[in-house]
């Protein structure tokens, strides 16, 4: 990589610099434009560790931001992407830096002022993505060992989407569609089978994967085979549960505005009556 040549500092933390190959970038490290003015070079080396915004709307997106953020607030916010970066040894959607950037700071200062904001899905989002769970918590501890402000645990849910929005790609507004909706199906289930699950139970974990990797299969098209033998069975053998999973079918494919191919159904219908038997 050739040495990047700067054109403007914008705080400490961020600058703009002349890239040979993406023509502008935005740079964002910690302590980057400290003592350094237009003109200066960066050394290609220097931005192996930084985050380098190559993206046109992400870069004028999170320019705007940056009035709106104390720089120490930035600084420890900048250290949080860096342990998602490093933790998940992937590389991230660019879009993290504007959207969990503007979580953050909103919510540093909500918990500054002694606000607490709920989240309804904490449960289903530890469920779903255990591993961006385990980071979140991770970028909490920090925030607190460095601003000492304490983030409502909630939080670790919203920064745990934001996490999987970026390492798989996903707009984050899916991620949080999908986790509302397996919400709402496990309490479809619960409602239909007149049964509580409990939500640190191995079954709850499995129901809530089960219809994760569904809700995928349907997103990205996949369809799986259908045992037509079985399907007769399972409806006369099993009606309730057999009828419940087309209930879940059908609330899947108004929210997602997709088709679920008949074959979910076997599956869901096998699961459904696993879990009625053990719970019950």
């Amino acid at each position: 990589m050739a040495n990047l040549l700067i054109e403007k500092v914008l705080n400490n933390n961020v600058l703009i610099a002349e890239h040979p190959s993406y023509e502008e970038v935005v740079l964002i490290g910690k302590g980057i434009g400290f003592n350094r003015k237009h003109g200066d070079i960066i050394d290609a080396e220097a931005v192996e560790k930084l985050f380098v915004l190559k993206n046109e709307k992400e870069q004028k997106n999170y320019i705007k931001l940056l009035p709106f953020i104390d720089n120490d607030y930035l600084e420890v916010i900048i250290s949080a992407i860096d342990l998602i970066k490093q933790r998940t040894n992937d590389t991230l959607n660019e879009h993290i830096h504007v959207a969990l950037t503007d979580h953050l700071m909103f919510a540093i200062t909500r918990a500054s002022q002694g606000l607490e904001m709920s989240n309804p899905f904490l449960l289903e989002t530890k469920a779903l993505y255990r591993r961006e769970y385990e980071i979140a918590i991770e970028v909490v501890d920090l925030i607190r060992e460095k601003t000492e402000i304490n983030l409502p645990i909630g939080e670790i849910g919203f920064i745990a989407l934001h996490i999987h929005s970026a390492i798989t790609n996903k707009n984050i507004s899916d991620v949080n569609q999908h986790s509302q909706l397996v919400s709402r199906l496990v309490t479809i289930v619960e409602e239909n089978l007149r049964i509580q699950i409990d939500r640190e139970s191995i079954d709850y974990l499995r129901l809530v994967r089960h219809l994760r990797f569904a809700i995928e299969r349907v997103v990205n098209g996949e369809k799986v085979a259908e045992p037509e033998k079985i399907t007769l069975l399972l409806k006369d053998e099993y009606p309730v549960c057999y009828n419940l999973s087309w209930k879940l079918i059908k609330v899947m494919q108004q929210t997602l505005k997709m088709k679920v191919f008949d074959a979910e159904a076997v599956y869901l219908t096998m699961h459904l009556q696993r879990l009625q038997n053990k719970v019950k």
